[in-house]
């Protein structure tokens, strides 16, 4: 109970500071200090884990998004993401702008990470926003929706491949009755969800802005192509895993379809063929680069600090003790096992490590309930997007890149990751009576 107690008042502490306008760069690494020592980190320790938190933070995310504001700033500015956006606009109609954001994120989502994913996009989400004016939210909810959605139920994202594999499931079966679930949730947590938002509608940040006038813009194919490069490397690198025996062309295209790589590679040809194919010198083009790391420099900063927030739970043992807690409650495996991953995401917050605890309790539930291996699976994927807030880095990307409040946040991006949870669920019961 002390345990709980103590992660309770950091996080009460965590929203109090922020909402007083303090850094949350700063307020993150001022909770999560005094939380490890009371949570019985030795000081040695405590240090260990925040390099580990820094370390585990930046290495997967850094250069993801450096690359992704780059190359978003490189298509704002040379106009490909104007011609995106009017292409977008004319093909679906701006009443039906949400569904083709929905579509995009879902597409985008299947083979990207989710970090990877929400960098490519929010450019796009962005140029959207300021040629219709529409509210950013009613936009980004759809598009966010979809790239969680996929990330928590659908292989090849780490989480549902750890679990079918600790679970024995069929890889081929998890992925149909997760594409099943995923469409009524992503629908409900995307663009339903999306309207009622809508009302939330802060400043945008200046981010992604261009500072030229397009008198001629970009083909649309080059526009495409060039922003959607990154998602069709990896894609690739996917499929190759898949199919392709070792040697030189699988270990070719695995390294061409890691995010970092795609990314770079992305960006050095949108530099040159919508920069310098284009008469845009290397000066304009060096400013152009310093402008997108300049305007996401605080945000990574806040993230990093979200990741050592993170470290400091799982390193001092709350996953395991949550987890000998919950073996002793009686119910359903399927809600037990959605339920015991979500008490995990909470108070841990990373949805893989999440899933890695909670396979390992939930596991022996299959063999002793001839519950469903498959149906498992999702159901812990549908636990690990449970409530989300300060303890989850993803929390901290949308609130800064879509400038809310930490109320605003709550009430979008964690009432959006609630909602998938629960209609997963619901989803996985539902699917038990079918099958």
């Amino acid at each position: 109970m002390t345990m709980f107690l103590i992660i309770a008042a950091a996080i009460a502490l965590q929203i109090f500071l922020t909402a007083r306008k303090l850094s949350p760069f700063l307020s993150l690494l001022i909770v999560a200090i005094p939380m490890g020592l009371l949570l019985g980190m030795s000081p040695q320790d405590l240090l260990k884990t925040i390099d580990a938190g820094v370390g585990s933070t930046l290495a997967g995310l850094a250069l993801v998004i450096v690359l992704g504001a780059i190359l978003g700033k490189v298509l704002e500015e040379s106009g490909a993401a104007e011609k995106i956006a009017t292409t977008l606009i004319a093909r679906f109609g701006e009443q039906n702008i949400q569904w083709a954001l929905l579509l995009t994120g879902f597409l985008v989502g299947i083979p990207l990470y989710f970090n990877a994913g929400f960098i490519i996009l929010v450019p796009l989400i962005f140029s959207l926003a300021r040629k219709t004016g529409l509210p950013i939210l009613y936009l980004a909810i759809p598009t966010v929706a979809s790239l969680s959605t996929t990330h928590c139920f659908l292989p090849p994202h780490p989480g549902p491949v750890v679990l079918v594999n600790a679970f024995g499931a069929d890889m081929g079966l998890t992925l149909v009755y997760g594409i099943a679930m995923a469409i009524p949730a992503v629908i409900i947590a995307g663009p339903i969800l999306g309207r009622r938002l809508q009302v939330i509608n802060p400043p945008m940040l200046d981010l992604f802005t261009s500072s030229t006038q397009h008198k001629e813009l970009p083909g649309a194919w080059s526009s495409f192509l060039i922003a959607l490069s990154p998602v069709i490397l990896i894609s690739v690198s996917v499929l190759a895993d898949a199919l392709l025996p070792e040697g030189l062309l699988r270990t070719g295209l695995l390294f061409l379809g890691n995010p970092t790589v795609a990314l770079l590679l992305a960006t050095l040809v949108a530099f040159w063929w919508l920069g310098y194919r284009r008469g845009v010198g290397l000066e304009t083009q060096t400013k152009w680069l310093n402008a997108a790391i300049a305007s996401i420099a605080v945000i990574l900063l806040i993230i990093t600090a979200g990741g050592v927030f993170k470290q400091v739970l799982v390193d001092s043992g709350v996953g395991a003790q949550i987890a000998a807690l919950s073996e002793s409650w009686q119910m359903p495996p399927l809600i037990f096992a959605w339920l015991a991953t979500a008490i995990l995401r909470v108070m841990i917050g990373s949805a893989t490590v999440a899933v890695i605890t909670a396979a390992g309790v939930v596991g022996p539930l299959i063999a002793t309930t001839g519950a469903s291996p498959e149906l498992m699976v999702l159901a812990v994927g549908a636990g690990s997007v449970f409530g989300s807030h300060v303890n989850d880095s993803a929390f901290w990307m949308f609130k800064e890149f879509f400038n809310l409040s930490m109320k605003q946040t709550f009430a979008s991006w964690t009432v959006m990751e609630t909602t998938i949870s629960i209609v997963g669920l619901a989803g996985v019961l539902l699917l038990e009576l079918v099958v």
